[in-house]
């Protein structure tokens, strides 16, 4: 009976140091069942958000062309927000790589998730709780990634549109055109993710905010780099811009870094 009661005592003083029982563990296949499980789940969120794009196609390009100089396309009669087909088949596919941007940009959400729901059983009790809050800024980020990028798309591309304007006349390809800009906002949202990884990799003990800062220099030498390749035009303003983007996020993520471990 003694023993018993011992036993009961360590086990309420573990659940009160907030210390976890040993759980089960799964097999590798197990995982791979689960993790296929999961990737079938935001292929479907992927696809059901793609058809909805795809629906909407038009005002979305409309949209997108808002960038777009007039002076990008000089062909005869072409009003302005015209496009260059170069085969039959092309504005059909660029309709469908449009809807599918769309579809995963909407379905971010749930990728998120999914993605913290398949590791969330490797973390602590401690991890798991910024579970929520974590989802939220990822999707937070994404999206102001995505609205700074088109808000400063206009000019990497009047750049390049009027790069030698009196020396060639410029037909604006639908798929190049479109190809630019989804990557150009792509890599914003990529680059607007940093303070969410750095934010984890402290959580789970990689990093700290002192590392941080006393490797200031050289990271922030190694993202201006990035910067430099990170966007698909060869201007001026994409890797400035990026950079910029680049060292405001990682000092606020010093800050937030700071505030969590407080």
């Amino acid at each position: 009976m003694a023993a018993e009661n011992v036993h009961d005592f360590n086990r309420t003083d573990q659940a009160a140091e907030g210390e976890e029982p040993e759980g089960g563990t799964m097999t590798l296949i197990e995982h791979l069942e689960e993790l296929r499980g999961r990737l079938i789940k935001v292929a479907i969120a992927v696809a059901a958000c793609s058809v909805v794009g795809f629906i909407f196609w038009d005002r979305i390009l409309t949209f997108l062309l808002l960038p777009l100089p007039a002076a990008a396309n000089r062909l005869p009669g072409a009003h302005i927000g015209t496009l260059v087909a170069r085969d039959i088949g092309e504005p059909f596919m660029v309709a469908l790589k449009l809807a599918l941007a769309v579809g995963i940009m909407v379905a971010s959400p749930v990728l998120l998730y999914q993605t913290w729901a398949f590791i969330a059983p490797a973390l602590t009790r401690r991890e798991r709780k910024y579970a929520l809050p974590f989802t939220l800024l990822g999707v937070g980020l994404f999206i102001t990634g995505l609205a700074v990028g088109f808000v400063v798309l206009r000019y990497p591309i009047d750049w390049l549109v009027h790069f030698g304007s009196d020396r060639f006349v410029l037909l604006t390809d639908a798929d190049s055109y479109f190809t630019f800009v989804a990557y150009f906002l792509l890599a914003f949202a990529i680059v607007f993710e940093l303070p969410l990884v750095l934010t984890f990799m402290s959580v789970v003990g990689i990093v700290n905010s002192t590392i941080l800062r006393q490797k200031r220099l050289y990271i922030l030498f190694g993202l201006w780099f990035l910067s430099c390749f990170i966007t698909p035009g060869a201007d001026p303003y994409s890797p400035v811009i990026i950079g910029v983007s680049f060292t405001v996020l990682f000092e606020g993520t010093i800050l937030l870094m700071r505030a969590i471990h407080r």
